[in-house]
């Protein structure tokens, strides 16, 4: 009969330890086991007294020693959060350790504990206190001690929320040189917060409890001490673990070791000044100085939010902007990046982070990363979320305003979006065409078409998000004016889009069924700009024209087909051969953007540096054959070109170029390098772009990277190769054209004006406006020295 009553207490205990972190559980488990049935988390007295004794008093016996600040032993303040039933206390107050505070939330335990110590142990404290909000003014102990209690608050389910605010607790209450003491399982989860809450300021080790040599667990404890230092330093975390102790102990072992050397190397980074994340403690505590002043040129890496102190986690990065003295708008504002931006150079380089705070104007600019753990929440949310976070990194002086602290995040300006077509290319990856209509839009466009609202195509490659490969604007077959008249239509349709979902996703919009591409216009001004550098070499094309010959054009890259279709349209004078790598490309280009070949325009699909290559190749053989005693050309002898780079499409010519443009992205832009791919940069490739020219021929090739490192690297190659080398960089767009010229001659600058007259006389568009910007972007083409 005794037996079964046994068998029934122990499945009852077992039923109420469903959830460590709840009170009533834990009230229901001490009732039923009864205040003299003690019960031990992890190791016991004897096991643990030579160890803990050492180092609460590393000198001599606790009765008669000294601790490491010069106390006796007996005069230590100890504190024993979520003390339960254990023993441990008792032990350690009859080994002479007198000044100990026990607390826990359940009163069922603090009244038996109570109890049963009061006569025999007068001077031990007992409170019923939550550990994770205590009621102890700060710094009141020299020693906290934790037996399994943070493990039990770390409940993987319920993530880290009462742990962090435990172990800040702990921090708080603890005396400069005191010590937590923390007896734990060594879970990654546990060692993860434990590690990073003591970076900073702490000196810690951790050491393994010997097992009683009757215990069969496979389970061992360790201790971790963290030692509070106040400093602003970070020391390596000292360890009596050997690698031959975690070979023999199993994956709980061999968990920590990787965790001890992981932790370390983050530390060690620390040491040599190295990117390392900074938690919102560390630097409240002076790590990077102080945070209530503005230190120009401070950049800090940190994690905000962490361990539970809001909805969600963010890794951020601080910048106080390099000149003090600036005219900023905002002494302190917040950018968020959405998550398929993050890996742009713009925002994944140091370099490129510099770049977003100049434009900001803000004093210090917080920038904050978003990942897929936000991918549920919108802006609001975010804000809403970040908002107690973010100002305890203002300036002294927000606070001192009450100024209200400002969100920014890249925006393209887009009133209306509906996706045309979605698909993934093998090559490409993923591919958008969508239709947008923008809030504001050119008013010479407001004008031709009267109305506000133009319908923009656009074709997007995800790889580079935020950068539109290319963009066209749509008009009803043959009408300019049709776009403010179908917009009553077009509205219709796309409510009723809105209405059936996704139904119609992978096809045209119904609108879209009566709208074509209007060739005549280029969205893009880095379009025009690449035209508009015909202007140096017009007398050429001039000569070209006026005997009835044909400009032998060749494009690298076709996206959407945009600028082949306008110079087909505008140069009539031009032989067109595009060269595109990916059929995927092309088939969208033929089917959304209208483009189509002809006899004066044809599309290669192939790649453009084999062809390239090629021609110039070509070039070299044709040199030899006519004059086999002169080899001086600009490759000094053939390219070289492996076997498998020579195979062309039938019908490519292999004749002189006469206007080479390379207009490619980059499936790689965390490099700088958006435009571009950097094949197309490489030296041995411009120099067989330079073979391959006529000797009036034009290069010309779209740079886009916000790196001037990167874009100094570039400039300085192309000048390697041609004598004479000219750029444009608009205002208003990131794309910076650069022209080269084969010749050893070359336009003179006080020639430009008639240069520019001789363009216009070339070009055959029908909307001067139109014609007007190509010849504005030529005067502002420059010479490179």
């Amino acid at each position: 009969m005794g037996k079964n009553k046994e068998q029934k207490k122990q499945e009852e205990l077992l039923k109420t330890l469903g959830d460590f972190t709840s009170k009533e559980n834990w009230d229901q488990f001490f009732t039923i086991r009864g205040s003299d049935d003690s019960f031990e988390w992890y190791a016991e007295w004897p096991q643990l007294k030579d160890v803990l004794s050492s180092h609460l008093c590393p000198s001599a016996a606790p009765s008669n020693s000294t601790g490491s600040d010069g106390m006796a032993g007996e005069e230590l303040q100890i504190l024993v959060p979520g003390c339960g039933n254990s023993k441990l206390s008792e032990s350690l107050y009859d080994a002479g350790f007198r000044n100990i505070t026990n607390i826990d939330f359940s009163k069922v335990v603090i009244s038996d504990m109570l109890r049963r110590n009061v006569r025999l142990r007068p001077g031990m404290k007992w409170r019923v206190m939550d550990m994770t909000n205590m009621q102890f003014e700060k710094e009141n102990f020299d020693a906290v001690l934790d037996k399994g209690g943070l493990d039990a608050l770390m409940e993987p389910e319920l993530g880290s929320k009462l742990g962090n605010q435990y172990l800040s607790e702990v921090k708080r209450v603890l005396r400069n040189g005191g010590k937590f003491i923390c007896l734990t399982l060594a879970e990654s989860h546990v060692l993860g917060l434990l590690f990073l809450k003591f970076r900073c300021g702490w000196k810690m080790s951790v050491h393994a409890i010997p097992q009683k040599s009757s215990e069969n667990s496979s389970l061992l404890t360790y201790m971790v001490i963290a030692e509070k230092d106040n400093s602003v330093s970070f020391s390596l975390i000292s360890s009596s673990i050997k690698q031959s102790s975690v070979d023999r102990n199993g994956n709980q072992a061999r968990g920590l070791y990787e965790a001890l050397e992981t932790e370390n190397t983050i530390r060690s980074r620390c040491f040599s000044g190295s990117d390392v994340l900074y938690s919102l403690e560390d630097l409240q505590i002076g790590v990077k100085g102080n945070l209530a002043e503005l230190n120009p040129g401070r950049r800090i890496q940190l994690t905000l939010g962490e361990q539970g102190d809001s909805r969600f986690t963010y890794r951020a990065v601080l910048h106080d902007a390099l000149q003090e003295s600036e005219p900023f708008k905002y002494r302190y504002g917040v950018f968020l990046v959405p998550k398929t931006r993050a890996h742009e150079w713009l925002f994944s380089s140091e370099e490129g982070q510099w770049v977003v705070v100049d434009n900001s104007k803000a004093a210090r600019l917080l920038m904050i990363f978003l990942d897929s753990s936000h991918r549920d929440a919108n802006m609001d949310d975010i804000q809403k979320d970040l908002s107690s976070l973010v100002k305890q990194l203002a300036p002294l002086q927000v606070c001192d305003n009450g100024d209200e602290i400002p969100f920014m995040a890249a925006s393209d300006g887009v009133k209306q979006r509906k996706i045309v077509n979605q698909v993934t290319s093998s090559m490409t990856g993923p591919i958008i065409v969508d239709d947008v209509i923008y809030e504001n839009i050119d008013d010479s466009i407001s004008a031709l078409f009267r109305s506000k609202d133009a319908i923009f195509r656009r074709l997007t490659f995800q790889r580079t998000e935020g950068l539109i490969q290319s963009e066209a604007l749509l008009t009803q077959a043959g009408q300019q004016k049709s776009v403010s008249e179908i917009e009553q239509k077009k509205n219709q349709s796309w409510s009723k889009s809105r209405k059936k979902g996704n139904q119609r996703r992978s096809g045209a919009a119904d609108y879209s069924n009566s709208l074509r591409v209007y060739h005549d216009y280029l969205a893009s001004s880095y379009h025009s700009g690449i035209i508009s550098g015909l202007m140096l070499i017009s007398s050429y094309l001039g000569g070209i024209a006026t005997e009835g010959g044909k400009v032998n054009a060749v494009v690298i890259g076709l996206g959407a087909g945009l600028l082949p279709m306008f110079l087909h349209r505008c140069l009539p004078i031009l032989d067109i051969n595009v060269v595109e790598l990916d059929s995927v490309v092309v088939d969208l280009a033929r089917k959304y953007f209208d483009f189509r070949e002809d006899g004066r325009l044809k599309v290669h699909i192939t790649d453009g540096i084999k062809y390239v290559m090629e021609v110039s190749h070509n070039m070299v053989d044709n040199a030899i054959t006519t004059n086999p005693g002169n080899l001086d050309s600009p490759l000094q002898g053939k390219p070289t070109v492996s076997s498998d780079n020579v195979c062309l499409a039938k019908g490519i010519s292999l004749n002189k170029i006469d206007l080479l443009i390379v207009d490619v992205d980059s499936s790689d832009s965390s490099s700088g390098l958006t435009c571009p791919a950097a094949d197309f940069v490489e030296e041995s490739f411009l120099m067989a772009a330079k073979c391959s020219l006529s000797e009036q021929g034009l290069f010309a090739i779209n740079l886009v990277s916000r790196s001037p490192t990167v874009k100094e690297m570039v400039f300085s190659r192309v000048k390697k190769v041609f004598s004479h080398i000219f750029h444009l960089q608009l205002k208003e767009d990131v794309n910076e054209v650069i022209f080269a010229l084969k010749s050893e001659t070359c336009i003179e600058d006080d020639h430009f004006s008639e240069a520019c007259n001789a363009l216009a006389g070339l070009l055959k568009l029908e909307n001067a406006a139109f014609s007007q910007r190509i010849l504005d972007a030529a005067s502002k083409i420059t010479r490179v020295r």
